[in-house]
């Protein structure tokens, strides 16, 4: 706590000696929160057997870190390319035949490079409002998909995750304190975040999955 308090009073004496920043050009550090979820379609078929997996009750977020460099070009409009590095996914129950997986909710997280081009305009002096594209490339996994395909086929599912680059959006508001920045957005996607296929002894199928999230970071202007 007393570090915390220590660190939050450092920005404040950060920000009244430069109440007066406003160049044109900013590069700085950011770090915050993701409160991310993955959804889509809940059925899976596993082939002519009729057995399906269906993902219900994907309502849960899991929290991660996000944190990384930001490049600002503007003062009133202006376009922020950024460098995150961002752990997202989601919890939710996994079912057979309606019969829910034995560990419960599956807690799926993803360790990503996010890449948003944001394109931005101030309201008033403090507020923006920013919005762009977003290529994400997922970096690791913590192999919950897997185990769950493994564990309600109680077999080796043989289940592959792909599609590591995934493209979608960001839009959010913006407040700047001298050097310092507050943003929270919305990030939603375009293409699924992860495809899984999996093999078994009769069958070969795919499912795809996408994902939004809420993001809270605070930044601060190097120069």
């Amino acid at each position: 706590m007393k570090k915390l308090l220590f660190a939050f009073c450092a920005l404040i004496i950060a920000h009244s000696a430069s109440a007066q920043y406003d160049p044109a050009f900013r590069f700085g550090i950011k770090a915050g929160a993701n409160l991310s979820n993955i959804n889509g379609s809940n059925d899976l078929s596993l082939g002519s057997g009729g057995d399906a997996f269906n993902f219900k009750d994907n309502d849960n977020r899991s929290l991660g870190f996000a944190g990384g460099v930001f490049f600002r070009f503007g003062r009133n409009v202006y376009i922020q390319p950024e460098f995150l590095l961002s752990q997202k996914g989601g919890r939710f129950n996994v079912y057979k035949d309606g019969v829910q997986n034995s560990d419960g909710k599956v807690d799926v997280r993803f360790s990503n490079l996010d890449v948003p081009v944001l394109f931005g305009f101030r309201i008033a002096k403090l507020l923006r409002i920013n919005v762009g594209p977003m290529a994400s490339l997922r970096m690791s996994n913590n192999g919950k998909i897997r185990d769950s395909f493994d564990d309600v086929t109680g077999d080796n599912s043989g289940a592959e995750i792909n599609n590591r680059l995934a493209y979608g959006y960001q839009a959010g508001v913006g407040l700047d304190f001298g050097r310092l920045s507050l943003d929270v957005r919305y990030e939603g996607n375009f293409t699924d975040v992860v495809k899984v296929k999996f093999d078994n002894a009769t069958t070969a199928s795919q499912f795809g999955k996408k994902g939004n999230l809420f993001q809270a970071t605070l930044g601060l202007a190097i120069f």
